[in-house]
């Protein structure tokens, strides 16, 4: 995101001399930067050594194998049966996960927690995570961003972090996990990287972190430290999979006093997303957000619909030819889904190759809307998504039949 912030403490020439006004001591400046040195960027200043480390132990993540979409056809999964009743209270936003859906291009997953998480980083990509209903404080080494129901979260590639559920309801978050960096769509930016006049969000309504965010803040001592070493858990590559390790620290990772750049992580709510309205339904495009390699976000939000005389505001049949469309309904009523099963928590899989569209009744019944009151979260893939072990578990086992009324040997 090449918008630029800063924070704290830092010189006035970048990768010069930078120590602590009391000490003198000189702090230790890290680029963390994409592609190579040739993308967005940031400097972080630590008082200690961001390299150092005292052991390396492996991080078992949850055992899944991926099954493919074959034989080929859509699904209903029911997400919050993840977690039943009281469950969630013994549950942390990163090891808890429960991954859905995914393929070699992204994963998606879905928490409702309590517990904090460890301190973790994600190193084989960027994360978005959408807060579908609680409230909590993600803490990292730029800072800290309090964030609440209906707010995207963008954590970069690498960055060390935790998430921190506040209240007496659980945290439920649904994670995109991309295996590439997460940037607002392209046709919205400018060949420097500010939002254009045609964007439906700006820079105005992204939340940065609020820094800098130092060890003693959290009950270190003065110095930055924490008694004994510390643990960060850390996804990665390994051998074409995706593997974990725990790295244990010296000091606490939380030992900024200043950084600045355009690479962060930041929240937007999609309560300020402004959505993209015509005469005629709107193509999915048209409520794009993110993107990332082999897949783009988009969200549908409360709108006025479709002003032609003879329009018909619910979605046109549609083959997906070259994508999976996943949708994650997260609030209001869904109108082309009405009749299906599918409410709050629920995430539908339109595979690429079957012609999907509104649900029996519901493309005759919106004629004559003037504003539909749902919100929905969508990923749409461009190579096909396999199964996991969180989808598997909470398929409905009925949603392919739903526009026929019955499935094979007359199930209904």
């Amino acid at each position: 995101m090449a918008y630029y912030r800063s924070a704290g403490t830092i010189p006035p020439k970048r990768h010069t001399q930078h120590r602590d006004a009391e000490s003198g001591r000189l702090y230790f400046e890290e680029l963390m930067g994409e592609e190579g040195f040739s993308s967005d960027s940031s400097l972080l200043y630590h008082r200690h050594l961001p390299s150092a480390m005292v052991d390396s132990r492996v991080w078992q993540l949850p055992e899944d194998k991926p099954e493919p979409n074959h034989p080929l056809k859509p699904y209903h999964f029911r997400l919050h049966e993840l977690f039943p009743g009281e469950s969630w209270r013994q549950a942390d936003p990163v090891r808890d996960r429960r991954t859905v859906l995914g393929n070699a291009d992204v994963r998606i997953g879905y928490v409702a927690a309590g517990l904090p998480s460890p301190l973790y980083r994600n190193g084989t990509g960027d994360e978005c995570v959408y807060v579908e209903s609680g409230s909590g404080v993600l803490e990292s080494v730029f800072g800290s961003i309090e964030v609440g129901q209906g707010d995207y979260v963008i954590v970069p590639r690498a960055t060390t972090h935790r998430w921190l559920p506040t209240g007496d309801a659980p945290l439920r978050l649904y994670a995109v996990e991309a295996n590439s960096h997460i940037t607002p769509a392209r046709r919205y930016l400018s060949k420097y990287g500010q939002l254009l006049e045609h964007a439906p969000y700006c820079e105005r309504d992204l939340r940065g972190p609020v820094g800098p965010l130092l060890a003693e803040d959290l009950g270190g001592d003065a110095d930055g430290d924490v008694d004994g070493d510390v643990d960060v858990y850390v996804k990665h590559r390994v051998g074409g999979a995706i593997g974990g390790t725990v790295l244990t620290v010296p000091t606490h990772p939380f030992d900024v006093v200043g950084w600045d750049g355009c690479l962060y992580p930041y929240a937007f709510s999609i309560s300020d997303y402004e959505p993209i309205t015509g005469r005629v339904h709107q193509p999915p495009p048209a409520h794009q957000v993110f993107e990332g390699n082999g897949f783009v976000i988009c969200n549908f939000v409360p709108r006025k619909v479709d002003y032609h005389p003879l329009s018909i505001p619910v979605p046109y049949y549609h083959s997906n030819v070259d994508s999976d469309e996943v949708m994650f309904y997260c609030g209001g009523d869904y109108e082309a889904r009405r009749g299906s099963g599918i409410g709050q928590g629920s995430v539908s899989l339109h595979p690429g190759g079957h012609t999907h569209g509104p649900q029996p009744g519901a493309y005759e019944r919106s004629i004559g809307a003037e504003f539909f009151d749902e919100l929905a979260v969508m990923v749409d893939t461009f190579r096909p998504l396999d199964l996991a072990e969180g989808g598997r578990a909470v398929d409905d086992g009925r949603y392919a039949w739903s526009w026929s009324g019955r499935g094979p040997g007359g199930e209904g």
